[in-house]
């Protein structure tokens, strides 16, 4: 993968972690605006789905090419976050609703079931089939259910040997219809790392794509094609299964948004030397900023809440809209700090204790590289 591109997708999931941070701060802290459309938060996630595919796509092929080496990098990457994750949620709802129990009333977070909700988050089963159980406040949790059952079935493939359909329809057979159905969307971001052809559009047509998506994504959002598209779905399939669907009900305009990202993403590999000198200008920066994506994805919400309680005194309005953007991304840096530095000793543990023989099926016999030179 070129240094640019490497950069670029750096950029595009810290966006995309800000945007949803953004979307719910917004929400509790400033209060409606007329112009902010609801869906914001929910497509940026579409984002680090179709993100997720290609970079794991990469990895299996170039670096974690044993089922050892991939497990123990994602295991390590998830739980090194997703445990304090968790820890601070149930930490930031004992306090928020110590200070204003009302402010959590109608949902937003659950008290009750503590250890099942633990238990659940932990095996990353919260999304099965038509069940979802929320880890209190921390909604956003969801999504990394996905991922998990994602890389599952991605692993399942690669080094699943001559079973490995087997293995796959059976995995599948677990996780259920609400997480195959946003399957595609990231097994789209897999196959834009591996479709050769991809790698050597003209640059003009690169110019085209990358311009292009990001007119065609603004007007999917100021139109807010995903929310109408719900809506029709909902007509056709009735309350009972839409609402069932959980985070999937949207899955009709997540493809058509997922096309967007996709052509976005095709059109700036191809010109993204173009912008090696800036890139390569802000790399430092954009490497840290980027390493906290994560954390700030799955610690914001809870926080987000207690602030808005903590400075319930403030009109809603941007100044409160700031002290709570403020105070979240400051203990999500506090923390994040101390979390990322425990992934790589996690994941030498994970190495050493993991099963796997040194001739193990690599990703490299199952699936093709590029026929060129790196994403």
């Amino acid at each position: 993968m070129t240094r640019e591109f490497s950069l670029y997708l750096d950029l595009l999931r810290l966006s995309a972690a800000l945007v949803v941070l953004l979307s719910h701060a917004v929400g509790y802290a400033y209060g409606p605006i007329a112009w902010w459309p609801g869906s914001l938060g929910h497509n940026a996630v579409i984002v680090f789905f179709l993100l997720s595919g290609y970079v794991i796509a990469y990895v299996a092929a170039e670096k974690e090419t044993t089922a050892r080496e991939f497990w123990a990098s994602r295991l390590a990457r998830i739980y090194s976050v997703a445990v304090p994750a968790l820890a601070l949620t149930l930490v930031a709802d004992a306090i928020g609703l110590a200070l204003d129990p009302g402010f959590y009333a109608g949902g937003l977070t659950t008290g009750d079931h503590t250890l099942v909700r633990l238990a659940a988050s932990l095996s990353f089963s919260n999304e099965l089939w038509l069940v979802s159980i929320m880890p209190f406040s921390n909604s956003p949790y969801w999504s990394l259910c996905y991922e998990m059952a994602y890389y599952l079935l991605f692993a399942l493939w690669c080094f699943g040997g001559a079973q490995r359909a087997w293995w796959v329809a059976a995995a599948a057979l677990v996780v259920g219809p609400k997480i195959l159905l946003l399957a595609p969307i990231w097994l789209l971001g897999v196959l834009l790392y591996h479709h050769r052809p991809g790698y050597r559009i003209a640059e003009s047509l690169g110019w085209a794509l990358w311009i292009g998506s990001m007119a065609g994504i603004a007007l999917f959002q100021w139109l807010d094609l995903t929310e109408s598209l719900a809506a029709w779905l909902r007509g056709q399939v009735g309350d009972w299964l839409f609402t069932r669907l959980h985070f999937s009900k949207r899955f009709i305009g997540d493809y058509l948004l997922a096309l967007l990202i996709a052509a976005h993403f095709v059109g700036f590999r191809r010109i993204a030397g173009r912008f090696a000198a800036p890139l390569a200008a802000c790399s430092a920066a954009i490497r840290w900023a980027a390493s906290y994506t994560f954390s700030i994805y799955l610690f914001h919400l809870p926080l987000v809440f207690l602030f808005v309680i903590v400075f319930g005194s403030q009109p809603p309005g941007l100044p409160r809209l700031l002290l709570v953007l403020g105070c979240t991304l400051g203990i999500t840096w506090a923390l994040g700090s101390v979390t990322e530095q425990r992934r790589e000793p996690l994941r030498a543990w994970l190495r050493r204790v993991l099963p796997g023989a040194p001739g193990a099926p690599t990703a490299s016999h199952t699936i093709a590289k590029p026929g060129v030179p790196h994403a």
